[in-house]
């Protein structure tokens, strides 16, 4: 039964090779950088599968130049690249519509497709030429790509610490490592500088700078450490999903590569084991693993576990141990080579240990037996402690004390008198053997009822009751026939065997019942989280599990969106807001049975959710007993599905919130496009009546000239409105294409003073800008906008006769244009809010407008990549003294032959 295969992990196994079928496969020729040949590798390999049949295209290749591998292109088809618009000239790039129609014409097809991290043109559909490899892959087309080592997105922030060069093209981990195939193209550094020199890599110029920064020897050999090192994790990782997948119960150990096992006694000597078994593995750069076999006989002398191997376990933990396990099993030698067969760990560290008896072996002994495989090392005792002393350490429990032993043994003595008393009037209807098995049958049941000790005694009494009552010569131990001694040495035996069995069976049910009664408890409150839609519904849950299982109170105190903890009602833990706030902050249980604040009465498990952290969990053990291993991880898996359940109630109310906040939006977004459209014939023709009037012949009388000029200026406020309302829409609808060119930051502030020139009339204008100042790539007209939105909001909330100041400074990445004037200031706490929309400083300002200038603003400077954000200027004493809006434009390296102006027009 023990090499039955899982039936989930065969169903998961099917559904797998099934989407494996449905999928293309990926082949990706890895390198430690450019120049190893990855290119030629892939294409050398293209031509030889062409050449047996199968139809190969090519994507996109960069050949950069080399003449070889140019020359391997020359007989493979190629794809037409597709066109796409940047900046001021048109790229070639992966057309991947086209790939997908030749992959769907050759069902059988490979694509080709170089350099697996590069970044797609804007307007490609995916920004990424992974994504196009994932995409095409879904399709159920082969592709095959390179990429180095550098890119890939774990290892990206190692390798600019190596060669101080960051690199921002990046593939996921995730992706690299499901793909089928992975062949390391590898050059030794001093070749590949070689290659360098000669030009094979890079034009001479280019290879000059290459060599002297990111190609040196030392760089070199780091990448080249990486790629192997990586390609040999994914290796790793493929051989053991092949042996789990092949066989339920590996039968050897395959030493492709070490990973340690540290065998945890019960002893002193285990805390050293651990320990040397930690220093080897640091020395060696290698996984090490600390298991603890538990037998019946340790199972039936405490519910926990020995606190030795409870220290010893949890220094493993410290000493960053892959994994830490407790095995229950009857052979610990068995288990331990299961252990490391499943897990392929080629060396076992153990204590040295002495026999108990002269015929029974040592447990390493037992597993060099059994597993010639394995390489054993053993670590000698403690100073002044042997191995013996170890081994008999008495074993103590904080748990609460067990019952007395010695009713048990009074129930033995009793039931074997019971058996003597009913077989007595039986033994001359009766043969002999029969009532061996009558006392045989009492030894069972002893054994079964109350354990191994018990059932000895009754095997040893049902022994001497048989040969005292029912042995000729009767009612003494005298033996009249000398077979007899081998029937009693026989009945012994076998009854201490039977016995010896059904006590360790007894144990093995009851651990196995309280296992799947833990298993069931979990899957119960995982159905209820499930159905969770409050954190306190959640709290509820996880208090009502802890309370089954542990007889302890708890508390749930969760995390708001600031980080800020709140306790949830209903807790029975007392809570300690400072111990709470410590593992909350730094992800590490805190509190009793920890060594952080161990003098707490509580146990703290921080609720650590893919994520984020979402609070923590309090429980409060009864009697103030610190939990043990087990208890401490079924503790953490009940933590993992609260926080995992309170992260999916968080989610759900984003998800709600944003479907409400995005449909409001919409609506708003169409009524004030339908009104704005509907207000603009009429508001026109109004400000067309309004100007006749002001010219008719006779001119008209002093006061309706007056409310003509009123009329002209609130039409023309109310159009004002209307464009911006208008303008709003079509930024937020995407409808807006930015007409960049490279231009003077002078010229846009000078046509925005003259466009916003009636409305800044009262004001005096200082403008600063250095001589200094780069060319920025902007659309002029919207920035213009910009500035006059700007210059205008500041005229409307300054008094006359104040100064608008309008300066630049350029920065290593930017240019910061700043606006300020003297007026009031900005609301405080809500300088932010002022770029929403239909936001104002005040509500029942006079002033008139309805709080689009500033929204419309941040769109058009967002859209051109930069920032905006305002705050308020104080003076000497404190008080507001002005405000201040601050741009910053990114700055780029304009070409150097600008040609002629570029159509600066543009249409919001």
């Amino acid at each position: 039964m023990q090499d039955r295969p899982d039936p989930d992990a065969l169903l998961q196994r099917i559904q797998q090779e099934q989407a494996q079928q449905q999928r293309g496969r990926l082949k990706v020729f890895f390198g430690a950088c450019a120049g190893v040949g990855k290119t030629f590798a892939m294409l050398s390999a293209a031509r030889a599968a062409q050449a047996q049949g199968l139809p190969v295209t090519i994507g996109v290749v960069e050949t950069h130049g080399r003449t070889d591998t140019e020359a391997l292109t020359a007989h493979l088809p190629r794809l037409p690249l597709r066109a796409l618009p940047y900046k001021d000239r048109t790229l070639p790039e992966f057309d991947l519509d086209a790939a997908l129609a030749w992959g769907a014409a050759n069902p059988e097809g490979l694509v080709l497709l170089d350099e697996l991290a590069h970044s797609n043109v804007a307007g490609s559909r995916h920004p990424k030429r992974w994504q196009d490899a994932e995409e095409l892959l879904a399709a159920g087309i082969d592709v095959w790509s390179t990429m180095n080592v550098q890119h890939l997105e774990s290892l990206n922030d190692i390798v600019s610490g190596i060669t101080g060069i960051r690199v921002w093209e990046t593939v996921p981990d995730q992706f690299f490592d499901a793909a089928d195939e992975v062949v390391v193209v590898d050059l030794p550094p001093d070749e590949l500088l070689a290659r360098l020199k000669a030009g094979k890599v890079y034009l001479p110029q280019q290879a000059e700078r290459a060599a002297a920064n990111f190609f040196r020897k030392g760089n070199l050999l780091a990448l080249r450490e990486l790629a192997l090192r990586r390609t040999a994790d994914r290796v790793d990782d493929e051989m053991r999903a092949y042996r789990r997948a092949s066989t339920t119960t590996p039968e050897a150990v395959w030493p492709n590569r070490e990973a340690l096992l540290a065998c945890v006694g019960t002893g002193d000597n285990a805390e050293k084991v651990v320990r040397s078994c930690a220093r080897l593995a640091a020395q060696l750069d290698l996984p090490w693993h600390a298991v603890h076999v538990e037998t019946p006989e340790q199972q039936g002398q405490s519910a926990t576990l020995h606190p030795q191997v409870e220290r010893t376990l949890k220094i493993a933990q410290q000493l960053d141990a892959a994994a830490c396990a407790v095995l229950p099993a009857a052979q610990p030698a068995q288990a331990l080579v299961r252990y490391a067969r499943e897990h392929n760990l080629v060396r076992v560290v153990m204590g040295r240990s002495t026999r108990r008896w002269p015929w029974q072996a040592t447990l390493a002994e037992q597993i060099g037996q059994s597993a010639s495989d394995l390489d054993l090392l053993q670590v000698g005792a403690l100073p002044g402690r042997d191995a013996a002393t170890d081994r008999k350490a008495p074993r103590t429990s904080t748990a609460a004390p067990r019952a007395a032993f010695w009713p048990g043994y009074i129930a033995a003595a009793l039931a074997c008198c019971i058996a003597a008393v009913i077989a007595t009037p039986l033994a001359n209807v009766l043969e002999l053997t029969n009532i061996v098995m009558l006392f045989l049958l009492v030894v069972v049941g002893v054994a079964l009822r109350f354990g191994r000790g018990p059932a000895i005694m009754a095997a040893f009494l049902g022994v001497g009751f048989f040969d005292f009552f029912f042995v000729p010569p009767r009612f003494n131990f005298a033996v009249s026939d000398a077979q007899y001694v081998v029937t009693f040495a026989v009945m012994l035996v076998v009854a201490l065997v039977v016995g010896q069995l059904t006590a360790g069976l007894k144990v093995q049910a009851e651990a196995a019942t309280e296992r799947e009664h833990r298993v069931r408890s979990l899957y119960d409150m995982a159905r209820d989280l499930s159905a969770a839609l409050l954190p306190e519904q959640v709290a509820e849950i996880g208090a009502r599990f802890i309370t089954g299982e542990f007889s302890a109170g708890s508390t749930l105190v969760v995390a708001d969106d600031d980080n800020r903890l709140q306790v949830l009602p209903g807790g029975t833990a007392p809570v300690d807001m400072a111990v709470a706030q410590w593992a909350f902050e730094r992800g590490e249980p805190a509190g009793r049975g920890t060594d952080t604040l161990h003098s707490s009465p509580t146990l703290v498990i921080p609720l650590k959710a893919p994520m984020r952290i979402r609070g923590v969990l309090v429980v409060a053990m009864p009697q103030g007993q610190v939990p043990g291993v087990e208890p401490r991880r079924l503790l953490q898996t009940c933590a993992s599905l609260l926080a995992i359940s309170l992260e999916r109630i968080h989610y759900i109310d984003v998800a709600q919130k944003s479907t409400v906040q995005i449909e409001s939006e919409r609506l708003r977004n169409s009524l004030l496009s339908a009104i704005s459209h509907d207000l603009r014939t009429p508001l026109a023709s109004l400000v067309g009546l309004a100007e006749s009037l002001a010219m008719v012949q006779p001119p008209l009388p002093a006061h309706q000239q007056e409310l003509t000029g009123a009329i002209q200026q609130s039409a023309q406020r109310m159009s004002a409105l209307v464009n911006n309302l208008l303008d709003m829409a079509r930024l937020e609808a995407g409808a807006v294409q930015l007409n960049k060119a490279w231009q003077p930051l002078e010229e846009v502030v000078g046509s925005a003073l003259a466009a916003c020139a009636p409305a800044i009339a009262a004001h005096r204008i200082e403008v600063t800008l250095p001589e200094d100042l780069p060319l920025l790539q902007i659309d002029a007209v919207l920035m213009e906008r910009v500035l006059v939105n700007l210059l205008e909001n500041a005229a409307k909330y300054t008094p006359a006769g104040t100064t608008l100041h309008i300066s630049a400074q350029p920065q290593s990445d930017a240019v910061a244009l700043t606006i300020t004037d003297e007026g009031p200031g900005l609301p405080k706490g809500r300088e932010e809010l002022l770029f929403e929309k239909f936001e104002r400083g005040a509500r029942e300002s006079a002033t008139p407008g309805v709080g689009l200038g500033l929204a419309i603003c941040r769109a058009i400077v967002q859209a051109h990549g930069g920032s905006i954000r305002g705050d308020t200027i104080l003076n000497a004493q404190g008080q507001p003294a002005g405000a201040r809006f601050t741009l910053l434009l990114p700055r780029g390296t304009p070409p150097t032959d600008l040609g002629a102006d570029a159509d600066t027009t543009s249409e919001v």
